[in-house]
């Protein structure tokens, strides 16, 4: 299987190296032309949890690919998955399969834009959440932050033979889990992060923000209001790595104690391959925090947790303290709100003013 990897930053990049230094065959495209020369040039150099090391990794500009493709990984920001698979339509053969590798809602978006091009629909996508997480640090250098699994799944359900294939070569860079509810796995993602949206309303590092008690309580609300979103669209959220929906719906005080003991150890989990006094890591928050804080740019939270937001409106759902968030989020981004604590203070006192606060 010959894999097409549209989008080398953290997460398509360093699929493509493990993939590629197992030897199968990938490559790497991207839009960034200085990223894609410096790695036909020199590879992929990657640091990190992992060490060094410098992987020759095939690249190509986006006009440099020819078809038919096989399989297509969509590992782009969300906001960016449409325009980039529409861009690949010609070179569509009859077999072509796209995966969704990245957050977000955007499995349906990809099969209505396959079906409106008369290249299938549905069954021609998996759905996947990568749970290792990285930075694009500079033109051909990817740092490698945590480690994590992967769940693939066919949007349907089934046990297809190319399913079976991809989660092999996919296992050259972490362990492959496959699952049979992909499309309540990616609802799960998505519920869990909307408390990491909360936590880049700092420029501050993890434990300074879901790692203060106080803050968490009202991360948890955040997360739990999005739980219920789940619920009003029929969704059963399933548990994933280190995410246990059941744990963000207390009923007591002693509820929300085992909550924010959980939220602790999901920390740890993140940062347990991080050796004190091993690599100075660039990347300290969230993709989220990277993209504001480093990156400078948009990031993709009116694409994912917006759509959050627009799936709970359209079936009646309560949706204000997710709303809020996000447009807190939106306005740092467009330059009317200041990064800081005060953020959190702000929605602590939100959430309770609409008696959304845990017991």
């Amino acid at each position: 299987m010959k894999v097409t990897i549209i989008g080398a930053g953290a997460i398509g990049g360093l699929a493509g190296a493990f993939m590629a230094n197992a030897g199968h065959d990938v490559v790497l495209v991207d839009r960034w032309a200085e990223h894609i020369d410096a790695i036909k040039r020199d590879g992929l150099f990657i640091d990190g949890i992992r060490g060094e090391m410098r992987i020759p990794v095939p690249a190509a500009h986006p006009h440099e690919l020819t078809g038919p493709l096989e399989a297509v990984l969509i590992a782009t920001k969300s906001q960016h998955t449409i325009e980039a698979l529409q861009q690949l339509f010609p070179l569509f053969g009859p077999d072509t399969f796209v995966v969704s590798f990245q957050n977000g809602f955007n499995e349906p978006g990809i099969a209505d834009a396959l079906t409106a091009a008369g290249l299938g629909g549905r069954e021609q996508v998996i759905g996947s959440i990568p749970n290792y997480g990285g930075a694009l640090v500079d033109p051909g250098h990817l740092e490698f932050v945590h480690e994590g699994p992967i769940q693939l799944g066919e949007m349907d359900g089934s046990d297809r033979e190319r399913l079976k294939t991809l989660a092999g070569m996919l296992s050259a860079l972490t362990d492959v889990q496959l699952s049979s509810n992909i499309w309540g796995q990616i609802w799960a993602k998505e519920v869990y992060s909307a408390q990491v949206v909360f936590s880049a309303l700092a420029d501050a590092r993890i434990h300074e923000t879901l790692g203060n008690p106080r803050y968490a309580r009202t991360a948890g609300a955040v997360v739990r209001e999005a739980l219920e979103i789940a619920d009003a669209n029929g969704i059963v959220v399933e548990a994933f790595d280190f995410f246990d929906p059941a744990n963000y719906r207390p009923t007591t005080p002693a509820d929300t104690q085992k909550l924010l003991a959980n939220v602790d150890h999901a920390i740890w989990l993140l940062k347990k391959d991080q050796k004190p006094g091993g690599h100075a890591f660039r990347k300290k928050g969230s993709g989220i925090w990277w993209d504001i804080v480093y990156r400078k740019r948009q990031s993709e939270v009116r694409s994912s947790n917006g759509k959050l937001i627009d799936l709970g409106k359209a079936v009646g759902a309560d949706t204000r303290l997710n709303e809020r968030l996000c447009t807190m989020i939106y306005e740092i981004e467009d330059g009317k709100r200041r990064l800081g604590f005060h953020n959190f203070d702000e929605l602590e006192e939100y959430a309770a003013s609409i008696g959304k606060t845990l017991p």
